[in-house]
């Protein structure tokens, strides 16, 4: 049956005009039992390829009998936790809902469409909007929701009809209570949420996970405080009109990791130039957390911050003063005992109403780059919330008695194993179980009158301290994507499998669209154990003089082609993730260690970029090839550097890396002439057992002429292929830009140089580098690599972009010093890279086909956020495995290391220690019980230290080589807080400051203490958190 659907819209030039949409109606749609005895389903399931997968004996229950889950739309944009689980089976998606879903959230559809797709969970969508019986028109008056509401109540009496000789009840589950009261009107059989999962009596924790649910007596404590509640929001018309008018900026919240009550946002001023404004304590925040997007204004000069920030400890967010509450330069927040947290409290409460009125504002436009002091904000709006699962536990003081004997829900405070996030109230029933475990939760809401936001139990992971769940916490908390490859990717792959061999007429050798290298002296360079090699070179030496040099890299798009479900998921995890221990791969493995990778002795196929270059490493001329090579060597670092080294090696590859080795070094001296940087990061390396895959030692990484040899390469192809896609698609190319950082990044860093009589010429990143070459104490021969580290962290993070979205000027990227740059040399663990193979292959050959995500610029600007995103949490996840297999390596350790200070804290600072390439913080508390925990350090703005307020010739500043003892916390782990986010401890020895350093009786009983403790099993060492990068940091 065919019925015509007509509708009028007005075009962009003004123009009505008419769309008639035909919509097929049919009576052949099955109703999704795999044993209905229906006429009309058993001649379907013979003529049609529809697939049958409801089970004939579903779930019983007292009430219902068997019966079938129907979920509404809200059931499942409020419960999809719930709905993930994997014993809520046999489930009628109806179409009405997923057309719905697809509209209010394109996540949930997705979820939604990932659980369908597996067969065990036995969902069947059934295509209520195109059954003759269960299609409904809009009435009269009659709004797309209520519409939308019959539609699904038709289909549910359609089905309990029809399911009424198999004795399969449909249950209708909604929470709208006019829906659910029109369907049992109408005799059907429907319910509440909360009402279906008490059938689940076995799995209690499903209750926990109802999102949305009004915690009513969430007030009880805030109101006893005093608590006033936050600021109301501006409506969103507010906030654009702001936005347009320059007075008001926007941006995406970041927290310190040293301290949750200091947010920042780098906003775009009015004068085009990208500037770091803060956000300090939870009132200005106001109900903003971690990457939301925010709209902010800027607050006067009177309260903008002239000193550095406190380093929080583990503790009651509670007994922290709200930042946003005091003077920015007498912030210092210490350890509080649990007998001081009431007085904190109603400081806290007092400072909030005080802080609730409306302060002045000045325009962002009267900032200028020579202010005086850092400009701080509230936030009045948010533009988009960045709400996630996040990992939590309870913290054993808080579990509320009683609570499983009465099995009643309790209203507990979960904190979030990401400091960052502030602590959120949930209702559950298993308080108990739930300590000292790990678990996640979600946030529902979070309105103005609560103090915390409220949200809901979704799952546990683990007992704390367990390997298995530390490690999901660590891939969980950087939303790095783990689960193993699904059927349907894996069903992308060559038929052959391992035994793929290369076809010269298959992959198009024959035909002129691919070159045989095969001949060529190529060989890949890598890090020992390396298994994805992405990239091999060659050089040879022409008879003008000149060199032809070719970089050669994984044709990954050979094998990844567009729409393929193995192509969306490499879209979706992005990059391939490297822990200490394991690699979580962005493509399969037959492809990313295999079929793709550039093993030596076997044919493979390629993407080369060859140039030819004079003596002087000039680029006379480069073409762009799809090729096959056969790598002759596949080499590590260290054997790579020993054939340049060794004279009597003479074969060709040798000579063709030494040729490689001089062209790289007249390529990174003209770099380093142009303004590129010579940074550094402290990187480290673990030597693990080869069963337990404990730590047994751990080294800093050391870097030979042959790192730079490839890198140098490798940014010479980068920057080639750049200029080429962007010739070809300028406005849809994919590009990489690292913004120059401003001026004030560098503040502190020069307050602290002025006293050694060395300056940082910041103006451009030619004279940043010459400075920093001149930037030499001969009395320490480490300080210029520290001072390099520390100039790292003042720059700003690179980002992929589309060519469109920016101005050309914008294109640059500061540290490499190039005008044009892009990532094509690492496709098998970056999807960027595949990106550009492709806008590379349609920049060289007129016949390669390619989709709109190539030349839509809102679609390669929404995949470059989610490679930006990527990138970071991966970077961040493996610096947190770092953390997790240095607290293993120290665990029942005592060091002594000496280190150098890396930030100054009003409460502490930051000590480097270069032999292990870690970091940490020293709390400059006092350890003296009856000093009432007061500093035993004041931070002196002129000189940027701390000083001693005994003896002013003892301080701590910037750069400082002072010798530490480090530890691992090694209380039980459900002690406390502290121990629940287990870390890497230091304490200071020299210089000695009375009631901070540690005195040599203390130490000499820390050694012993440590020598005589009894081995521990693997599953005692292994309590460990694995969220604070702050605490031990590695680049």
């Amino acid at each position: 049956m065919l019925r015509n659907k007509s509708f009028v819209k007005r075009t962009r030039k003004g123009n009505i005009v008419r769309t008639v949409k035909e919509h097929y109606l049919r009576d052949d749609i099955i109703c999704g039992l795999e044993t209905c005895s229906h006429s009309v389903c058993e001649q379907a399931r013979q003529n049609t390829d529809q697939l049958a997968v409801l089970s004939k004996h579903p779930r019983d229950s007292t009430q219902w009998g068997p019966h079938y889950l129907v979920p509404d739309t809200n059931a499942f944009v409020n419960q999809i936790d719930i709905f993930e689980r994997p014993i809520i089976n046999d489930v009628v998606v109806l179409s009405t809902v997923l057309d719905e879903l697809r509209g209010l959230s394109i996540a949930v559809y997705n979820r939604v469409r990932a659980i369908i797709r597996v067969k065990e969970r036995r969902w069947f969508v059934f295509s209520n909007e195109h059954h003759r019986e269960t299609f409904v028109e809009r009435g009269p008056n009659e709004s797309p929701n209520d519409r939308n509401d019959r539609a699904i109540r038709v289909a549910v009496k359609w089905l309990t009809a029809h399911l009424k000789p198999a004795n399969v009840v449909p249950v209708l589950v909604t929470n709208d209570e006019g829906n659910l009261r029109v369907a049992k009107e109408n005799e059907l059989s429907a319910c509440r949420m909360d009402e279906y999962l008490r059938i689940y009596s076995e799995h209690p924790e499903l209750l926990d996970m109802m999102g949305s649910v009004n915690i009513t007596d969430r007030h009880a404590e805030d109101a006893q405080d005093g608590w006033a509640g936050y600021p109301d929001y501006l409506s969103p018309v507010q906030v654009q009109a702001g936005l347009t008018s320059n007075l008001l900026l926007q941006g995406t919240l970041q927290i310190a990791p040293y301290n949750y009550l200091e947010g920042s946002v780098f906003a775009t001023f009015p004068d085009g130039k990208e500037r770091k404004v803060l956000v300090l304590g939870r009132m200005h925040m106001n109900r903003a957390i971690q990457g939301d997007r925010v709209a902010v204004q800027i607050l006067p000069r009177s309260q903008w911050r002239k000193a550095p920030s406190a380093a929080l400890v583990d503790e009651d967010e509670d007994a922290v003063p709200d930042v946003s509450n005091q003077e920015a330069n007498e912030a210092s927040v210490v350890p509080d005992s649990a007998d001081d947290r009431s007085a904190k409290r109603a400081r806290l409460a007092d400072g909030s109403k005080s802080s609730s009125t409306e302060p002045e504002f000045i325009s962002p436009a009267e900032i200028t780059a020579d202010e005086d002091g850092e400009p701080t904000a509230r936030v009045v709006g948010i533009i988009r919330r960045n709400w996630r699962s996040y990992c939590a536990f309870l913290d054993p003081n808080y579990v509320p008695k009683g609570a499983r004997a009465s099995n009643a829900p309790s209203l507990v405070s979960v904190l979030a194993m990401d400091r960052r996030i502030p602590k959120i109230k949930i209702r559950t029933r298993q308080a108990d179980t739930l300590a000292g475990q790990r678990f996640l939760v979600a946030i529902d809401r979070w309105p103005k009158e609560s103090r915390y936001p409220q949200g809901h139990f979704v799952r546990a992971l683990g007992s704390a301290g367990d390997k298995a769940t530390e490690t999901e916490v660590l891939l969980l908390e950087h939303d790095v994507p783990y689960q193993p490859f699904t059927q349907n990717v894996r069903d992308d792959l060559p038929a052959e499998g391992a035994q793929w061999l290369f076809d010269p007429e298959r992959d198009q050798v024959n035909a002129g669209k691919r070159r045989d290298l095969r001949s060529l002296d190529i060989c890949s360079i890598d890090p020992p154990g390396c298994t994805d090699i992405d990239d091999a070179l060659h050089a040879i030496r022409l008879p003008n003089g000149n060199f032809q040099v070719g970089v050669h890299i994984a044709d990954v798009t050979n094998f990844v082609k567009p729409g393929m479900a193995m192509d969306q998921e490499a879209a979706h995890r992005s990059t391939t993730v490297y822990l200490v221990d394991r690699r979580i791969d962005m493509l399969p493995e037959l492809l990313g260690t295999n079929l793709c990778s550039l093993m030596s002795k076997v044919d493979r196929l390629a993407f080369s970029c060859i140039w030819e270059l004079d003596q002087d490493a000039n680029i006379v001329n480069v073409t762009f090839h799809k090729s096959v090579i056969h790598s002759k060597a596949s080499l590590t670092y260290e054997e790579a550097q020993n054939r340049i080294d060794d004279p009597s090696m003479q074969d060709s590859i040798t000579k063709s890396i030494r040729d490689l080795n001089m062209l790289a070094k007249k390529l990174r001296q003209r770099r380093m002439e142009a303004g590129a940087l010579t940074l550094s990061s402290p990187e480290v390396r673990f030597r693990l057992e080869n069963d337990s895959q404990d730590p047994v030692d751990v080294e800093m990484k050391a870097l030979k002429e042959t790192n730079a040899l490839v890198e140098e390469f490798m940014l010479l192809a980068n920057i080639s292929v750049a200029r080429k896609i962007y010739e070809h698609f300028p406005d849809s190319a994919l590009l990489r830009r690292h913004p120059e950082p401003p001026a004030q990044n560098f503040d502190n860093l020069q307050h602290a140089l002025k006293p050694l009589g060395i300056q940082l010429e910041t103006g451009s990143s030619l004279a940043l580098a010459q400075s920093l070459d001149r930037a030499v104490l001969p009395s320490d021969p480490y300080f210029n690599n520290l001072l390099r580290i520390l100039t790292t962290r003042c720059m700003m993070q690179a980002q992929y972009f589309c060519s469109g979205t920016h101005t050309p000027e914008e294109y640059r990227h500061y540290g490499l010093a190039t005008e044009i740059y892009t990532h094509f040399t690492s496709p098998i663990r970056r999807y960027a890279d595949v990106m550009v193979h492709r806008l590379l292959h349609a920049s060289i050959d007129r016949d390669a086909g390619y989709g709109s995500e190539l030349t839509n610029k809102s679609q390669m600007t929404d995949q470059c956020d989610v490679l930006n995103h990527r990138h970071r949490m991966a970077q961040q996840a493996g610096r947190s495995s770092v953390e997790l297999f240095t607290n293993l390596f120290f665990k029942g350790k005592v060091v002594e290391e000496p280190g150098y200070v890396t930030q100054v804290l009003q409460n502490g600072f930051s000590v480097l220690i270069p032999s292990y390439g870690i970091e940490g913080v020293v709390y400059t508390t006092s350890k003296d019980a009856n000093a009432a925990t007061a500093a035993v350090l004041e931070y002196d703005k002129a000189a940027h230290a701390l000083v001693s307020k005994q003896d002013e010739d003892l301080s701590i500043g910037l750069f400082q080589r002072v010798r530490v003892v480090l530890q691992v916390d090694d209380k039980p782990v459900s002690a406390n807080v502290s121990s629940m986010r287990r870390k890497l401890s230091l304490q200071l020895i020299e210089p000695q400051i009375p009631n901070l350093s540690i005195t040599p009786e203390q130490l000499a009983a820390l050694h012993a203490a440590s020598s005589v403790s009894t081995p521990n099993t693997q599953e005692e060492i292994i309590n460990m958190v694995t969220k604070h990068p702050d605490q031990v940091q590695t680049v």
